[in-house]
Order: structure tokens, then C-alpha cells, then sequence
């Protein structure tokens, strides 16, 4: 593991801990994120443990100068036209399935997608700076896309571990493994948008729009482990699609 890797995941992880470390606390003594409400402060640091983690470790590792840098490398706007369209898909092929096996209800009016995306940015979104900024990228100078993308779904499903004992949040008393499936073919979709355009900003996006997405398509039962099985060998075989797709074509080249 290069030292820029385990400066990030060290960052990470303590600063995760710190954050919902205290959220657990509380929980474990019958206290929710709902029976008190300052306990979102800690709540959101947990979240935005990899954010933040990509700064600190970028930096002490000199490979930004300032934030002003790092913020430049994060929103890379100029993309095709193609690559656009391809986070869309991409994110549409991942909720669709879901609504198929598991049922679904509708929640927020498919409009709202228009302020949930950037809403979306603080609640999931900027984890990208982390996970496929630094990890991925770092993970695939010595692996294959195949094991630097199974080694990095491992590590953001352990990451998520605390949100399943925190009451008040959307995955306490949820199935653990059956969200792991589901992490692991996300994350081949979001490692296939590193791949195939180099950017940051298109997997943030994507990111955004699926959590948009399960906001507006609300699931029934997504415990189902054959269920989510069936969805993530969906996701990664267009994955794998859509990186041999771009591999002959450079359909997705960014914009020079």
C-alpha cells in the first residue's frame, strides 16, 4: 500500500471514528440523532471523514499546494458531452433493477432531483475526493481495476459499519452484507467513471444522482441478498461494458 494510501485511510478512519464514535455512544444508551439533535454535528464529521481526509493527506503528502489546488482537481467541469451522459446511464441502470426486484414507493417528485443533487454533495457526493480520488487511483498503480475496485468496496463497507448501530439514521437495523453487495457493484461503477474519464467531479456526480434517486424511488425491502446479487453482476458487467467500450473508442476522452 503506497504511503499516500494509508495517510488517507489513517485520516479517515480516526476521524470517522471521532465522529461516530460519539454518535454510537449515544446510541447504545437509547439515545438517537433524533432525541438530540446536536448529535448531528458529530454525525456529519463521521461523514465527511473522507472529504476532509483527502485534504489533509493530499497536502501533507504534497501533492496539492492549497486548497484552492485541490478544490481545482476535485471539479474538473470540462467533460464531453458523452461522459455526461454516461454518469446518467450509469446511475440509472444501478437504480432501476432495484425497483424492479424490490419494489418501490415513490418519494420526492422526480423535479426535486434538480435540488437534491446538489444537497447531495454534502450527504454522500464529496466522499468521492477520498474513495476514487486518492484510493482507487492509488490501488490501480499496483492492481488490476478488478482487485483495486474489490479491495476498495471492502474498505468503504467496513467504513460504513458504525451508521448500522447509530439510531436515527437510514441504515440502523438494516441487513450489513446485503449493503455490502450492493457497495460492491457501486463501486465498479463509480471505479468504470474514474476509468474511463479521469475525473473526480463525474464520479461525485454520479454519486449524487444515486442518492437523489433512492430518494425519489424509495425501495421497499433492499435486504434481499439474491436480490442485491442480481443487481450488482447487472452493474458490473456494463461496468466492464462501458470500460472496454471506452478502451477502443475513447468515447469518453476528457476535454484537453
Amino acid at each position: 500500500m503506497s504511503k499516500l494510501n494509508k495517510n488517507y485511510l489513517g485520516f479517515t478512519f480516526l476521524i470517522m471514528l471521532i465522529g461516530w464514535g460519539i454518535c454510537l455512544l449515544y446510541s447504545f444508551n437509547g439515545i438517537s440523532l433524533n432525541d438530540n439533535k446536536w448529535l448531528y454535528a458529530p454525525y456529519l464529521l463521521g461523514g465527511w471523514s473522507p472529504t476532509i481526509a483527502s485534504y489533509l493527506s493530499l497536502k501533507s503528502n504534497s501533492k496539492v499546494a492549497d486548497i484552492k489546488e485541490w478544490l481545482k482537481n476535485i471539479f474538473d467541469f470540462q467533460h464531453n458531452i458523452f461522459s455526461y451522459l454516461m454518469v446518467v446511464i450509469m446511475a440509472v441502470i444501478f437504480i432501476l433493477p432495484q425497483c424492479f426486484i424490490f419494489g418501490y414507493e415513490n418519494g420526492a417528485p422526480i423535479f426535486a432531483i434538480i435540488i437534491m443533487v446538489p444537497m447531495m454533495l454534502v450527504m454522500g457526493g464529496l466522499e468521492e475526493a477520498g474513495w476514487r480520488y486518492i484510493l482507487q487511483t492509488e490501488f490501480e498503480k499496483r492492481y488490476s481495476f478488478t482487485v483495486s475496485t474489490i479491495i476498495v468496496s471492502i474498505i468503504w463497507w467496513l467504513w460504513h459499519l458504525p451508521l448500522f448501530y447509530i439510531q436515527g439514521v437510514s441504515q440502523y437495523g438494516q441487513n450489513y452484507f446485503a449493503f455490502g453487495i450492493n457497495v460492491l457493484g457501486l463501486s465498479f461503477a463509480l471505479a468504470s467513471v474514474r476509468k474511463n474519464t479521469g475525473s473526480v467531479w463525474l464520479c461525485i456526480l454520479f454519486h449524487c444522482i444515486v442518492n437523489s434517486l433512492l430518494g425519489i424511488y424509495v425501495l421497499h425491502d433492499s435486504d434481499s441478498i439474491w436480490g442485491n446479487i442480481t443487481v450488482a453482476v447487472i452493474v458490473i458487467l456494463c461496468s466492464y461494458a462501458l470500460v472496454k467500450i471506452n478502451d477502443k473508442t475513447n468515447i469518453f476522452k476528457p476535454r484537453q
